[in-house]
């Protein structure tokens, strides 16, 4: 007899059609990726109640520094009070942020659930909007498939959520920003992008960019001599554009730092805390992290001292006490600023009740970023475009970092470059002869 084939059964579940088709349209559709992105945000907030904050140390957990600050404007003491008590006048925190919090708290209330409700939706709809420029980064430098997938991936990966629903801070309008001056910084040597509209952008954005965190501001000088260098390849003039978006850029800048002066008599360039950070990650007890320990809402005496001699004086104490250390082990600080480097891109070491928990975490954190430098190396190799500025990037923003100390919320800001970079590599993965995800 003749053998007989029995072809083997398919047990795979094809997708419902009405699905197909709509994800056909909505894979591209940047209005798809704010709307499930927002509403998966939103949603995370309410089911797990994250807007109900620890009354403890009088709500400190609820935007710590920039909460009270916000407390103390919407309570008409001025900027001001950054911990405990009355303290007076502060330069702790750079203004836009507080001043969001401060406006939040005048319409629903100081410390309220219905303010940390209002403040987590503003930073789920940053977050949710970040998808937009993730998109058309990743679909300049990389094509259509990474920006579907990096979009996508924005969208649906808790990680990527968990800033934005969990804490009330800058983090999220930060991330938010560099995608924007990001994707503002390629698309400048575009046909489209001649006159001096495109300059006033970039003004107004690293403007608004230095006013909420003044970390973004190292990658200025990249960003700028990338756009200029690129439009100067192409023969187009750039130096009224540069000058114009200078202006702008000191026009935001100066009130600010008008109100520094006036208040302390002397030049403070947005915010002055670098001496009192510089000290908390560099001592003689130090180990890589921040020596909490040494922070006013951590030490009774440490806040005295805020008190006794008044912002500046305690900071300027707190800056010689680190630069005495550095001098006298400069290899110490070295080794110190290796392991800050470490912990910044796989973790910074854990203590919790479940001690495999805190090794998933930060197993997580370091694959990701595993994946970026992989993909930011194959991305050079391949000459994509862009990929120099990605470079730039992650090589200038966490600098600061390694010198003072490293916290998982301080990577958040470029988290959507990584995500790209990393789907990027995942995607010249070849699976049966085609990459990964299969859109074309």
């Amino acid at each position: 007899m003749p053998e007989v084939t029995i072809p083997a059964r398919d047990n795979t579940v094809a997708p419902p059609k009405s699905f197909l088709g709509w994800w056909a349209k909505a894979r591209t559709s940047l209005l798809w990726t704010v709307v499930i992105a927002f509403a998966l945000r939103v949603g995370a907030i309410g089911v797990m109640h994250t807007y109900k904050f620890r009354t403890a140390e009088a709500n400190f957990s609820f935007g710590w520094e920039m909460g009270r600050i916000g407390a103390a404007i919407a309570s008409g003491l001025g900027f001001s009070n950054p911990f405990e008590g009355q303290t007076g006048p502060t330069a702790w925190e750079p203004p836009l942020y507080p001043y969001l919090i401060a406006g939040v708290f005048k319409l629903f209330g100081i410390y309220s659930h219905a303010s940390a409700f209002v403040l987590l939706t503003l930073s789920s709809l940053f977050s949710a909007l970040t998808s937009i420029p993730i998109f058309r980064i990743a679909k300049r430098c990389f094509g259509e498939t990474v920006a579907v997938w990096s979009a996508w991936t924005w969208v649906l990966l808790p990680y990527t959520m968990f800033w934005a629903t969990k804490v009330v801070w800058e983090t999220s309008f930060s991330a938010l920003l560099v995608t924007l001056i990001f994707r503002l910084a390629l698309e400048m040597e575009d046909e489209d992008k001649d006159g001096l509209a495109p300059w006033t952008q970039f003004g107004l954005l690293w403007g608004i960019a230095a006013l909420t965190s003044t970390v973004l501001l190292s990658f200025l000088p990249a960003a700028g001599l990338w756009a200029w260098y690129r439009r100067a390849k192409r023969g187009k003039s750039s130096w009224a554009g540069i000058l114009l978006a200078s202006i702008i850029f000191c026009a935001l800048l100066t009130p600010w730092i008008a109100r520094n002066y006036k208040t302390f008599a002397e030049f403070i360039f947005i915010r002055d805390n670098f001496g009192a950070e510089l000290r908390l990650g560099n001592g003689p007890w130090a180990d890589g992290t921040w020596m909490r320990y040494l922070h006013p809402t951590q030490s009774v005496y440490a806040m005295r001292q805020y008190r006794e001699m008044g912002e500046l004086a305690y900071i300027d104490m707190r800056k010689r006490q680190a630069m005495e250390f550095i001098k006298e082990d400069p290899a110490r600080f070295a080794w110190l600023d290796f392991k800050r480097l470490v912990y910044f891109w796989a973790g910074v070491p854990r203590i919790a009740k479940v001690w495999w928990l805190a090794e998933t975490k930060n197993s997580g954190f370091l694959a990701s970023s595993v994946l970026m430098f992989w993909g930011l190396g194959r991305a050079l190799r391949k000459r994509k475009p862009g990929a120099w500025l990605f470079f730039w990037l992650i090589l200038c923003y966490p600098a600061i970092y390694y010198l003072v100390f490293p916290y998982p919320r301080y990577r958040h800001p470029i988290e959507p470059m990584i995500v790209i970079l990393g789907v990027f590599l995942i995607s010249e993965a070849e699976v049966r002869g085609r990459p990964i995800g299969g859109i074309s």
